[in-house]
């Protein structure tokens, strides 16, 4: 009886023994990809691994851009940009172009290396390129290689939300009231340091933006609000220390001021609120605003931006983007010293922004990477289960023809009797 019932005990351990070791096998000691909290839906755990662990696209991410940590808090509603962008209908492509952050050639791209079925008409020696809907004398794009600086050159989140609609609507010779349009907001962004040097080197040789109207509840700011940085016609020849000494200088935080809403902190009377809090009520404005544009890119990622906005728009381009390190800015050299610690005091809330910024898209990278990888799998599984079906129905055709073909021949040999 005891030896019966040592016999017994002895399957359960052994049971145990054997997936205890299984289990080593699956979820090695400090892994996480076996712990489940209770109630945790797989597209939770899912997305929990998937920024470092589940899909690194290995031929882009040489900027090991997938071991990024996570500072700020996404949702996915954040994270997911997939527009049906009705490029026969009525939705408008808006181009916010900030200073020195790739927008040139970005804009170039728009217009020449999308495509279409209707390209955008680019004459030779013309900077404007006709960006016209198919079949139709409207514009789909707002960019300043289609339809010029239409609200002013360079003109900010602030400028372009009052007077796109408005001009849109005189070019097209539409009603506001019969044809409500879908304008979808996009932008180029730059690391502070960089994009503030490479500003600098072109004002050094002569650029000014002077034609810019800084347009803010239905005025430009007064000399006194906006004092200007040099006298005569420009700057040119101005010295680093020189650039960095005017603190009226539009080229601190410019990506800050660019994307945030003026209106809320007084437009340029900087007597209307401290310093500091305006400063953190524009950084708000400026998060909000870049977080709910369709799409947004940076310079520093190029391939990555190509995919973000393919994806967001469903439209592909021509021929891919190429990355570009060596810049006037990449030529100066400021260390990582007391010079670097000055650009970026004077624009700490373009660094913040930037960070904010960067993250934000290297999440929609990821996120719209293992979307497609997913979508892909799910397209194969079809594929083969669509496959399976008409052989399946092939066989059931062939075995029938058979089947009737076999009571024919019997049918004949009866009647030969």
């Amino acid at each position: 009886m005891e030896e019966k019932l040592n016999k017994l005990l002895v399957i359960p351990i052994l049971g145990v023994i054997f997936v205890m070791i299984g289990y080593q096998y699956i979820c090695p000691a400090g892994s996480n990809s076996c712990h489940f909290s209770t109630g945790e839906k797989l597209s939770d755990v899912y997305r929990k691994h998937s920024w470092n662990d589940i899909f690194v696209d290995r031929e882009n991410d040489k900027d090991g851009s997938s071991k990024i940590q996570s500072k700020f808090n996404f949702t996915d509603r954040d994270l997911e940009r997939r527009i049906d962008f009705n490029i026969k209908g009525d939705d408008v492509i808006v181009f916010l172009h900030i200073q020195k952050t790739g927008g040139t050639t970005f804009g170039r791209h728009l217009v020449k290396n999308i495509k279409l079925e209707q390209p955008c008409d680019c004459m030779p020696e013309q900077k404007k390129c006709t960006c016209h809907r198919p079949g139709k004398e409207e514009s789909w794009l707002f960019s300043r290689f289609s339809t010029g600086w239409s609200c002013g050159l360079h003109a900010d989140w602030t400028e372009l939300t009052n007077c796109v609609p408005v001009v849109m609507n005189k070019k097209d010779k539409k009603n506001v009231q019969r044809n409500r349009r879908n304008f979808y907001y996009i932008t180029m962004l730059r690391d502070p340091v960089s994009r503030y040097l490479s500003e600098w080197k072109h004002v050094q040789r002569g650029a000014t933006w002077k034609t810019a109207l800084h347009t803010c509840d239905g005025r430009s700011p007064t000399e006194d609000e906006l004092p200007a940085c040099y006298h005569g016609d420009d700057w040119t020849g101005v010295t680093l220390n020189g650039f960095m000494d005017c603190p009226s200088n539009l080229a601190n935080n410019r990506q800050v001021r660019m994307l945030a809403d003026l209106s809320l902190v007084g437009c340029y009377n900087l007597s209307s609120m401290s310093e500091q809090e305006r400063g953190r009520v524009l950084l708000a404005s400026a998060k909000a605003n870049l977080r709910n544009m369709a799409f947004y890119g940076l310079t520093e990622f190029q391939r990555k931006t190509q995919f973000l906005f393919e994806r967001t728009f469903g439209l592909r381009f021509i021929q891919a983007f190429t990355q570009i390190n060596s810049t006037r800015a990449s030529s100066v050299g400021v260390g990582e010293g007391a010079l670097r610690r000055r650009i970026e005091g004077l624009n700490a809330l373009d660094v913040e922004l930037y960070e904010y910024a960067k993250e934000l898209f290297l999440r929609r990278y990821q996120y719209s990477r293992q979307r497609q990888h997913l979508e892909e799998r799910l397209r194969r599984r079809l594929a083969r289960k669509r496959q399976h079906t008409a052989s399946a129905s092939q066989r059931r055709r062939l075995e029938e023809d058979e089947a009737v073909g076999t009571t024919e021949d019997y049918g004949s040999q009866v009647v030969r009797w």
